[in-house]
């Protein structure tokens, strides 16, 4: 590929990924891109010859580079503690310089599930726990995390960051109302967000919220 070729399609993917963000597959049309792009649709088309083809590019693109984006957090070099504040300083960071791409992914990936089946066939998600284990072994019997528990300690995690700019137009209203700015909120969450699921993994210590042994008294008046 020669260095003009790169070039453009360079531009096309940025203009590309601009426009579906903004309008989505189904709103986007080859003639924004083009538009976006400062070409004509058909130099346009000769590197892409159909919207499908371009979306799915973009969309490997994009989930590529936040994979790729976090893949310290598998390096052996942070704490386990370090990596849940290096996952909320970075994964924060990234939604605030690309606040419509949550709401994006979540209505491409519900719309077209086939789409991140195809891009996860390649990674192998049963991984994560053999590499965590094997770098915190000491921090996570400490926690008491299992190998179960890691889908929902993870969800959980992405859930603390993703939620307030996929919910962004509702919570400035709310937010307006108390005198707090969206930016200054955000900001705070990057490490309020890791002190709390640091906090939590301590506390499960006092509770095994697996260990059905455990009852409520209200549940225990309830049995007698």
């Amino acid at each position: 590929m020669s260095e003009h070729d790169k070039l453009t399609e360079d531009k096309i993917f940025e203009a590309a990924t601009e426009v579906f963000i903004e309008k989505g597959m189904d709103g986007a049309r080859m003639q924004d891109i083009a538009d976006r792009a400062g070409m004509n649709k058909s130099l346009l088309h000769y590197y892409y010859r159909s919207k499908d083809r371009l979306f799915d590019a973009v969309f490997e693109m994009i989930a590529s580079k936040m994979l790729k984006k976090f893949a310290p957090v598998f390096e052996d070099n942070l704490t386990f503690e370090e990596k849940i504040r290096f996952f909320f300083r970075e994964h924060i960071s990234f939604m605030q310089k690309n606040p419509r791409l949550p709401a994006f992914l979540l209505n491409e990936i519900n719309r077209h599930p086939d789409r991140i089946r195809k891009f996860l066939a390649n990674v192998n998600i049963g991984n994560v726990w053999d590499i965590l284990y094997s770098q915190h072994k000491e921090d996570l019997d400490k926690y008491h995390i299992t190998r179960e528990k890691i889908p929902q300690i993870m969800t959980t995690m992405a859930s603390l960051s993703v939620f307030p700019f996929a919910a962004k137009k509702l919570l400035e209203e709310i937010f307006g109302k108390v005198g707090l700015k969206f930016n200054d909120y955000i900001e705070e969450r990057k490490t309020f967000a890791a002190d709390f699921v640091i906090s939590a993994l301590e506390n499960m210590n006092r509770y095994n919220f697996n260990d059905e042994s455990k009852t409520q008294p209200h549940d225990k008046k309830k049995k007698k």
